[in-house]
């Protein structure tokens, strides 16, 4: 079953059978210096292009960018918040042809398209085409995610 929720629907049920192809839901997030450098300290990842604004002017980029897998992260509170109501578990079990097309810089506000375009019955899986857009509505990053029910 489908559930709406003034705009995103959600999913409610307990087989792969309820989850619909086509179920989709959208977030929107700001990138902020502090999601950054937060993300950096965590990983470990400090590299310049996302910590040394001196060094980017310097480079084709021209500021620093954010880290593609915080993008990745984005697109996880999408795929939770499609699955919130849903009566069993799902987990996420990879990402397939990620691509990060164009530099999401500190400010930009992105756009998270989430939709569930095939189900493996067999595997108890999902397949959902996930498209980033920023405030100008250049593609900046896309991917297929796979979730599976779990017991």
């Amino acid at each position: 079953m489908v559930v709406g929720d003034g705009g995103s629907k959600k999913l409610s049920g307990k087989t792969i059978d309820d989850i619909p192809v086509g179920l989709r839901t959208q977030i929107t997030k700001t990138v902020s210096e502090s999601d950054v450098y937060l993300f950096a300290g965590i990983t470990g990842d400090l590299d310049p292009n996302h910590v040394d604004e001196e060094y980017c002017r310097k480079t084709s980029l021209g500021h620093r960018v954010a880290h593609g897998a915080l993008l990745v992260g984005y697109t996880s509170a999408a795929s939770s918040r499609i699955l919130q109501d849903f009566d069993r578990p799902m987990v996420s079990v990879g990402y397939d042809r990620i691509r990060f097309l164009k530099p999401v810089y500190f400010g930009d506000t992105l756009t998270i398209d989430y939709e569930i375009t095939g189900v493996e019955r067999e595997k108890e899986r999902t397949l959902a085409k996930i498209e980033v857009r920023n405030q100008k509505d250049d593609l900046v990053a896309v991917a297929t995610h796979i979730m599976q029910l779990v017991d």
